[in-house]
């Protein structure tokens, strides 16, 4: 009784690898191992080198926007048509600045989810669920080993973007403290250089973080996902089990079989037929085997088919009603004819035989 028990904990326990089935299934959950940080870390560096390139272009048009309300707009009359002009106006300036850095934003979150995931669209998560509002199991996920090494990644995030922009502004005090002796717009451009910098070197510490955080999400993904010995017997049950499964498996086999065997006719000696409702193929080779055997056959629009393939290839083809019918009942695809139908094929091979050398082939 102790033995069985044990045996049931152990086919218990998840120590096996997910089947391919069960990823699919968990995938289309949008179940994936897949770090935030990733996206973060891409969208962000890709921000900073958008304002880097076009930070010029974004400040003189917001320079030049500033510059026409305060001595064009200022002196307009204010009624319904010069509200909606100037809001129109406004609006499309604005989005003007900020199309490089929202279409590159919009690009760099798709590319990194899809160097992660690859393409996944699905609503799984969007649904309502009563069990996301559950306090009991809510209180588990805050107080779980999950949420403290989220915390301690946070942290270490936090510690180590602090460190890096120390460091840069640490480098350029010098330069800080002389902004009294210079013009404004010198002061604007060192302060938008050093902030680029900092947004730059910080992103890279977050993609460096990034990398051990995928590793971890995968490993957590991977273990999440194990399967006991029993789960992975009752999914096999439940795939073997399925009547549209079973089917849709035998046409497959079916359909490779007979793709193998219509593959076989052209190198077929002959095809004795019926000759509209049986055709039978026979090969002789002595080095295979001691007497000519099937390669194919076929009944209706099967044999029609390899009757089709052998005239195609130029193999000969014998009306034998008697013999075709004989044949196809008692002789499988690969098997020897039987013995008593040699005599009577050796005659159809020695009348293809002297066909062919008639011919010439």
């Amino acid at each position: 009784m102790q033995l069985k028990l044990d045996l049931q904990f152990f086919a218990g326990e998840k120590t096996e690898k997910a089947t391919p089935k069960k990823r699919e299934d968990e995938r289309k959950k949008g179940k994936v191992a897949k770090s935030q940080d990733v996206n973060t870390g891409v969208l962000l560096l890709c921000s900073f080198l958008i304002l880097f390139i076009f930070g010029s272009y974004m400040k003189d048009g917001l320079l030049n926007l500033l510059q026409r309300f305060f001595t064009v707009f200022i002196h307009w009359d204010l009624n319904e048509q010069t509200v909606r002009q100037l809001l129109n106006g406004a609006t499309l300036e604005t989005a003007k600045l900020l199309a490089p850095i929202m279409l590159i934003a919009i690009v760099a979150g798709l590319a990194s989810n899809l160097m992660q995931i690859g393409f996944l669209l699905t609503t799984e998560p969007l649904k309502f669920d009563l069990k996301k509002l559950d306090p009991v199991q809510g209180a588990k996920r805050i107080f779980s080993i999950r949420a403290l090494v989220e915390l301690l990644k946070s942290l270490l995030k936090i510690s180590c973007i602090g460190i890096v922009t120390f460091m840069i502004i640490w480098m350029y005090k010098d330069d800080m403290m002389m902004l009294a002796f210079v013009d404004v717009e010198a002061a604007l451009a060192f302060f938008g250089k050093t902030t680029i910098i900092m947004g730059i070197a910080a992103t890279i510490a977050l993609l460096v973080l990034s990398v051990f955080d995928y590793a971890y999400q995968r490993y957590d993904y991977e273990k999440n996902m194990r399967m006991s010995k029993q789960d992975i017997k009752d999914e096999y049950k439940n795939i073997e089990g399925n009547p549209l499964i079973k089917s849709k498996m035998r046409e497959k086999q079916r359909q490779m079989a007979m793709s193998r065997m219509m593959s076989e006719v052209p190198k077929a000696d002959v095809i004795i037929t019926n000759p509209t409702h049986f055709a039978i193929a026979l090969k002789y080779d002595e080095e295979k085997a001691i007497a000519p055997y099937v390669v194919a056959k076929g009944t209706d629009h099967i044999a029609m088919k390899i009757k089709e393939i052998a005239k195609a290839h130029g193999i000969v083809t014998i009306e034998n009603r008697p013999l075709a019918r004989s044949l196809y009942s008692e002789a499988e695809i690969g098997d020897v004819i039987p013995e008593r139908f040699y005599q009577e094929v050796a005659e159809v091979l020695a009348y293809v035989y002297r066909m062919e050398k008639r011919l010439g082939k």
